[in-house]
């Protein structure tokens, strides 16, 4: 039998995971329930996380992830380290920069999250916007980019040039030297 509490362990697992987007509908409130939270909320109001701060942390990152700004606000106003949720290697604000977030990297720009915190791959949250514009891009990476440099993301350790005409023009306008 399937219980609220298992479907929380079954999520707190995929969480310590990293299998955020499989996760994504837990951060959506169901449509049939107006007015309702979604479900990570709604476990945090009753008290699952407790004693799960690891998985909670990786909510967080899992809203920042898939661009739940409501979600991450919600976590970080009770209480979330902005700077918190890194089991996969990049924190909130480094998957919200490499999937295209802009509204949840503005978010955490105003949480002073860190932008200088180094991901397993020694990138930078700016660092990080740069290679996925190159790489992954999206519609929002350029303005992101820009966003970060703007709250005083440092330009030193981009890989400036690029090679890619669009960050580069950005990188270019905004300081950045070459080596």
């Amino acid at each position: 039998m399937i219980t609220e509490e298992s479907s929380f362990l079954e999520a707190v697992d995929g969480l310590l995971r990293g299998d955020f987007s499989r996760l994504e509908p837990l951060f959506i409130p169901d449509p049939l329930s107006p007015g309702q939270p979604c479900r990570i909320v709604e476990w945090y109001q009753k008290g699952f996380f407790e004693g799960h701060a690891p998985a909670l942390a990786e909510a967080f990152t899992c809203a920042c992830f898939n661009g739940r700004t409501d979600v991450a606000r919600y976590l970080l106003d009770h209480g979330v380290d902005p700077a918190a949720g890194s089991g996969t290697g990049l924190n909130a604000f480094h998957w919200a920069a490499n999937r295209g977030q802009l509204d949840t990297v503005k978010l955490l720009i105003d949480w002073r999250a860190p932008l200088e915190d180094r991901s397993m791959y020694d990138g930078t949250v700016l660092g990080t916007a740069v290679w996925s514009a190159i790489h992954e891009p999206r519609a929002d990476h350029i303005r992101i980019i820009e966003a970060l440099i703007d709250a005083g993301a440092r330009l030193d350790d981009v890989g400036y040039p690029s090679g890619d005409a669009r960050v580069d023009e950005v990188l270019g306008r905004r300081g950045a030297v070459e080596p």
